[in-house]
């Protein structure tokens, strides 16, 4: 835009908080300052734009007159959903603001039930979905009979909340292990247990099942893109599921896109899975969030020794770009998605300039 005597591309990156955090937020304080300075090095203007529901009236204000928005808010924070957000920023985007990531773009990507969508890609394993209780009790248990242990997702969510790894026990009883905290496992009938998770269909928006891996204890691999390039990876030595003598999670370590450990994966992701996802969900590639990341476990090696890698969880709605690269590779994805919208930009302008309700925001 500067080219073109324009003025700079004006960006808000938003974040949950109270009315307090709202009116003290400043880039250079903000755990999001990396990014901050990346948009400015590259002549974009930015700005935080801190949300609750409360508020959601003067953020919206401001989102409209940006021509950009970046959103860092979990699916769930403190027991509270982001379902106002959501709406919030469906109207944002309906004004021709340009939104990172987009509810209908997380609730195709970033939902546990994308596991089973894409599962014929070479990264999905024996996944299933159940959408309904009914459904869960009547596949579930021929499942656990066939298979072995299992590990159950809801659909919405994240942290770990939910998710609980499974196994048959004799007399009909199974045990079951939360991935969160150091709770001990629970042994109950195959029935109560049922009718426990059933419960949670309507809150959860269904389960996702899948197979638990035997190799989880050798690391967890997080895959941190930016549309549709990585831009670096983190390795963790994860214990959730784990037998809890298995001792305690490790650091995850950061690296960049070069990682000579894992060029397979990078490969796989830039040149098949991400377009492949991309095509089964129907979202296009420019579409993708600016930053995203999937989190793999090795799945079972080739013949000649080789890893192969299942995805667990791909994370759209809140993802931090911790990889010293990442941060720089998100603000060159979107200027790059600015400039090709040029049109669109100076449109929404236009728009901003003779709205008196943007007038007085």
């Amino acid at each position: 835009m500067t080219r073109s005597g324009e003025p700079p591309f004006r960006v808000a990156l938003v974040w949950r908080g109270d009315r307090e955090a709202r009116l003290e937020a400043r880039p250079e304080t903000s755990r999001l300052r990396a990014i901050f300075e990346s948009l400015s090095r590259r002549g974009i203007e930015a700005e935080p734009a801190v949300f609750s529901e409360d508020m959601a009236g003067e953020v919206r204000d401001q989102l409209v007159r940006m021509d950009a928005v970046l959103v860092w808010v979990d699916p769930i924070s403190g027991g509270t959903r982001r379902d106002c957000l959501d709406e919030l920023l469906r109207q944002v985007s309906s004004a021709g603001v340009l939104v990172s990531a987009r509810p209908d773009v997380i609730d195709k990507m970033g939902v546990k039930a994308v596991l089973h969508r894409t599962k014929g890609l070479a990264w999905g394993t024996d996944t299933h979905f159940y959408e309904t209780p009914e459904a869960f009790a009547e596949e579930f248990p021929r499942q656990l009979a066939r298979s072995g242990p299992r590990v159950l997702k809801p659909n919405r969510g994240n942290g770990g909340i939910g998710v609980w790894k499974v196994a048959a026990r004799p007399g009909g009883s199974v045990e079951i292990l939360s991935a969160r905290g150091d709770d001990p496992p629970r042994t109950l009938a195959l029935a109560d247990f049922l009718s426990e998770k059933g419960q949670d269909f309507g809150r959860t928006g269904g389960l996702v099942d899948q197979p638990f891996q035997a190799r989880h204890l050798d690391g967890m691999i997080r895959c941190y893109m930016s549309g549709d390039r990585v831009a670096g990876f983190g390795h963790q030595l994860v214990r959730a599921l784990a037998d809890r003598r298995a001792g305690p999670a490790g650091p995850r370590l950061y690296s960049g896109p070069g990682d000579v450990r894992f060029q397979t994966l990078r490969d796989s992701m830039e040149s098949d899975w991400t377009p492949g996802m991309a095509g089964v969900l129907g979202i296009a590639i420019a579409d993708l969030p600016v930053i995203w990341d999937a989190d793999f476990l090795l799945g079972p090696k080739t013949p000649d020794g080789r890893d192969t890698y299942v995805l667990c969880e791909i994370n759209a709605s809140s993802v931090f770009p911790v990889p010293k690269e990442a941060p720089d590779m998100l603000a060159e994805t979107l200027l790059g998605r600015l400039e090709n919208a040029l049109p669109r930009v100076a449109a929404n302008r236009s728009a901003a300039r003779l709205s008196p309700r943007r007038r007085r925001a």
